[in-house]
């Protein structure tokens, strides 16, 4: 590896264990750092997870955190750790509304002595970005997908993700497409894959109580092998392929489980029942809707299948049923070759292919009790090497670390920053 991607995918942030906040850092600093994270919501999904993991990090190291979006239910979480939320209208993508944002955003930092502002969406990013730049403190961003862009405004909309004093990307695939569709200096990105919670997503730890309730729930046999797609019910993320996987598949003996809500898209629900009535399979598959306990769903599954049609920025859910020790079916896309071990923690199969997905579920389903076994091993061993939401929040307060320092040694010193 050469000396400048050393730095950008091996610098401080991405080493297990790196200092938070050391000596360096705190010279002549007088107190522990605030950090403001800014998203639109606290509702669901992988940036809400990340920011309060996070936060809660931040708080025991001995920082201080405050967290601003629009509200949610996850804001109780804030509150049952004393973390200080505070409501913005954040999930506006209005422009003036943005701008009156930046104005609030720039009170707060006043009014708590912020020293960073971490930025997990666009919109607000913009916000938080124009406040920054108004007190002189330093701006992070958390770039959480491939945003799709189709013509210069949209672009433009989007690089404010890229102009972070520091640019962190959750997955080398990320990180590449930052750096190939915006102007960002390639010493300005840090790669942090996300993690997930061990002591969630384990085993051991799901009781008989709890699957015998989600069992009786979703109405499950107790002799029939389980096949889950987890995933909101949208066309990106494969549950047709999966339905023409299973006629392809022809075998009645099996449950296949579509677990997600379908946020308003009654329409492709209705495609997908009328789907899986024509081809025969009203007794195969069936949609649950969301799952509060994931952990208990995947503990239920004999097999999880991620179908997606789109590259996954990172794929969480990949990695959870790997924790899981659950065979795991995944197409080539993304970050995918990041999260597993081909032929070793997963099946990979090429995108829209349901013959391929065919295949793969008659061979996952066909394994023995000791291959299962010697897979799950592997698997859960391959979560915990890399993907622990311990080592993602280490990374990110290093990341912190790293910005204050570069502040306090200003000039040639300081890695570059993106122009904004």
């Amino acid at each position: 590896m050469d000396a400048e991607n050393s730095v950008t995918r091996d610098g401080p942030a991405n080493k297990p264990g790196a200092p938070w906040l050391g000596q360096e850092a705190n010279a002549g600093h007088g107190r522990q750092p605030v950090v403001l994270q800014v998203l639109p919501s606290l509702v669901t999904g992988g940036a809400e997870r990340g920011c309060i993991d996070v936060a809660v990090a931040l708080q025991q190291a001995g920082g201080t955190p405050i967290v601003a979006s629009s509200g949610g239910p996850m804001t109780r979480e804030l509150d049952r750790n004393g973390i200080r939320h505070i409501t913005l209208p954040l999930d506006t993508k209005n422009f003036f509304s943005m701008r009156r944002n930046a104005r609030r955003l720039e009170a707060i930092i006043r009014e708590f002595g912020v020293d960073i502002i971490h930025a997990r969406s666009r919109a607000p990013a913009w916000s938080a970005m124009w406040a920054a730049d108004r007190c002189g403190i330093r701006f992070v961003t958390t770039f959480h997908a491939p945003y799709n862009f189709k013509n210069a405004l949209k672009r433009k909309y989007n690089s404010v993700m890229a102009m972070g004093d520091r640019v962190i990307a959750v997955s080398d695939f990320i990180r590449e497409h930052i750096l190939a569709n915006y102007e960002v200096h390639p010493h300005t990105v840090r790669v942090i894959h996300r993690g997930i919670d061990r002591a969630l997503f384990a085993p051991e730890r799901v009781t008989a109580t709890r699957m015998i309730q989600l069992a009786k729930q979703w109405r499950l046999p107790e002799d029939k092998p389980i096949i889950m797609l987890p995933g909101r019910l949208t066309r990106w993320k494969g549950q047709t392929v999966m339905i023409d996987a299973l006629a392809k598949l022809g075998r009645s003996d099996v449950r296949c489980l579509l677990v997600g809500a379908d946020q308003g898209r009654t329409g492709y629900r209705a495609e997908l029942e009328a789907r899986i009535a024509r081809l025969g399979l009203s007794g195969v598959v069936h949609m649950t809707d969301h799952c509060n306990d994931m952990a208990v769903a995947y503990a239920l599954a004999n097999v999880v299948v991620s179908a997606s049609l789109e590259p996954e920025a990172f794929g969480r859910i990949i990695v959870e049923a790997q924790a899981m020790g659950r065979p795991t079916i995944v197409t080539d896309l993304g970050a995918v070759r990041e999260t597993v071990v081909a032929g070793e923690t997963a099946w990979v199969v090429p995108p829209a292919d349901a013959d391929a997905l065919a295949q793969a579920l008659a061979e996952a389903l066909d394994m023995t009790d000791e291959q299962r076994r010697h897979l799950a091993e592997r698997a859960m061993a391959h979560v915990t090497e890399s993907f622990t939401k311990e080592r993602m929040c280490a990374d990110t307060l290093a990341v912190y670390d790293e910005v204050l320092s570069a502040a306090r040694h200003a000039g040639a010193q300081s890695l570059p920053k993106a122009s904004r």
